[in-house]
């Protein structure tokens, strides 16, 4: 909890990238919890498209007006940064029954290493159950138009990355 008696929320993730879904869960998140941390992997066995440092950048850029998100790094194990950051509690976003599966073996593994640390899940809003940040990668690589299911700052740093000319200010 703050001092306010609010409680933090860590919502973790590679955001490689940062999709609406995303952003969606964030903000609804917000409107229940104090503070919300999102969270950003440095280790992850994933192959990220974007940098460390750049997946921070492009979340702080969409929530630079929301004063209850901070946006960090963190590396090493989920439950210790937790811990680190003074909250208890870990949200997670859920689309369909097959990221349930995945996300109930990490909440079980969280909870064994570290008891106290709690997992909560959120259902996405409908418009994002088929949005996923490896979806928008591949569309976005073959050309694909992508805009509407990522903020403006990740539609122009995927077109961007993939050589595609991009609009300055979408």
């Amino acid at each position: 909890m703050d001092a306010d008696g609010k409680i933090t929320v860590i919502y973790p993730g590679t955001f490689d990238p940062l999709t609406n879904g995303h952003v969606s869960l964030i903000r609804r998140g917000c409107e229940i919890f104090g503070r919300i941390v999102v969270a950003v992997a440095n280790d992850t066995p994933k192959n990220t498209l974007f940098t460390i440092d750049e997946r921070v950048k492009m979340a702080r850029e969409v929530f630079r007006d929301q004063s209850n998100v901070d946006v960090e790094s963190f590396s090493g194990l989920l439950v210790d940064y937790v811990e680190h950051r003074g909250s208890a509690v870990i949200l997670r976003g859920l689309r369909a029954v097959s990221d349930f599966e995945y996300e109930f073996q990490l909440a079980l593994l969280n909870r064994k290493l570290k008891r106290r640390v709690q997992t909560l899940f959120l259902m996405t809003d409908y418009q994002w159950l088929f949005t996923s940040s490896t979806v928008v990668k591949g569309a976005a690589k073959l050309g694909g138009e992508v805009r509407g299911l990522v903020p403006a700052v990740v539609y122009n740093a995927l077109r961007r990355k993939f050589g595609y000319p991009y609009p300055i200010n979408s």
